[in-house]
């Protein structure tokens, strides 16, 4: 998958990549898996919901029908595997909080316990014509597992400078003219790596600043936050290859995007020197969110993206 391909899949979704046993083979199709405004657009309005309200109740994967009823039936079986899998394969405990049908199989969202803290996600098999869930197969995308930890370490090891764009989005948001998705929302229908109410991470595979504290945190869970800060290679750092993408949301269900708000938070991010290095987007979405996909963006967002990223180096 190209570099453009994984960012659009990462800052608008990846209900594609989450699409059961198919998963595997659609990383790799960068025409077919690319999702556009226009498709989202085309959600029905029956599925929007206001996102203070949204929990990821809804939430839905294509061809999922049949085999979410199975998985329904087997849920401690498939919970089970998945606390197994991220404990034995990435050294991580989690918590289990949702489980979707997809094609094929089940999609396991999961959330760490401690830090780093992330979401992600991993797909159990399932034989719908025999009714068998298959866990001894259960399986995960690499790239997006290992790209979740690598963002619950990047926000650990710079908390300062993280706190302070928390504490700025935040501000912004106590207005009250703005909202972002709720915790239960992240939870359910997350699985991006990490996450907060008003952005979330992400990165290329060309970060490598990051890797030696992957390794790092991998062969050593339990490793202190000052020996992983010491770990990371700034000579590495690219602000094109590190991405934060700021998602909010109209508080008012009447309001559509406001662009006063919108050009004041996107001065402010690019006169602001102590928040995180990287490259920044910024969407301010109306108040509703489609519950089948989880996403927000619509034909009317606002939207300060790719190309044109407000960069922190």
């Amino acid at each position: 998958m190209n570099i453009r391909t994984r960012i659009m899949l990462t800052i608008i979704g990846i209900p594609l990549m989450l699409g059961g046993c198919s998963g595997k083979n659609s990383t790799n199709n960068n025409k077919d898996s690319e999702i556009t405004k226009e498709t989202q657009a085309a959600a029905s309005e029956e599925t929007m919901v206001s996102v203070q309200d949204y929990t990821g109740e809804g939430y839905a994967l294509p061809y999922g029908k049949e085999t979410n009823k199975i998985a329904d039936d087997h849920l401690a079986q498939i919970e089970e595997a998945a606390l197994n899998f991220f404990k034995e394969k990435y050294k991580t405990d989690v918590t289990v909080h949702n489980v979707v049908g997809a094609k094929d199989g089940a999609t396991v969202f999961v959330e760490s316990k401690g830090e780093p803290h992330f979401y992600t996600y991993a797909v159990v098999p399932i034989d719908a014509q025999g009714k068998k869930v298959k866990t001894e197969m259960i399986w995960a995308d690499e790239f997006q597992v290992e790209n979740a930890i690598k963002g619950g370490l990047y926000h650990m090891i710079f908390n300062e400078e993280f706190k302070k764009l928390d504490n700025y989005l935040e501000s912004v948001a106590a207005y009250g003219q703005v909202t972002g998705k709720t915790e239960e929302a992240l939870q359910n229908a997350g699985g991006q790596g990490f996450m907060a109410p008003y952005y979330f991470i992400s990165m290329t595979d060309e970060e490598l600043a990051i890797t030696p504290v992957y390794d790092l945190y991998i062969n050593n869970p339990d490793e202190s936050v000052e020996n992983l800060r010491k770990a990371y290679d700034e000579t590495q750092f690219n602000p094109e290859n590190f991405f934060i993408n700021i998602q909010y949301f109209m508080a008012d269900e009447e309001s559509e995007p406001n662009k006063e708000i919108f050009n004041g938070i996107v001065n402010e991010l690019e006169e602001m020197t102590s928040i995180p290095r990287g490259s920044y987007s910024l969407f301010l979405n109306d108040n509703f969110i489609d519950k089948q996909s989880a996403d927000g963006t619509k034909d009317n967002s606002l939207e300060q993206s790719f190309p044109d990223y407000i960069i922190k180096d």
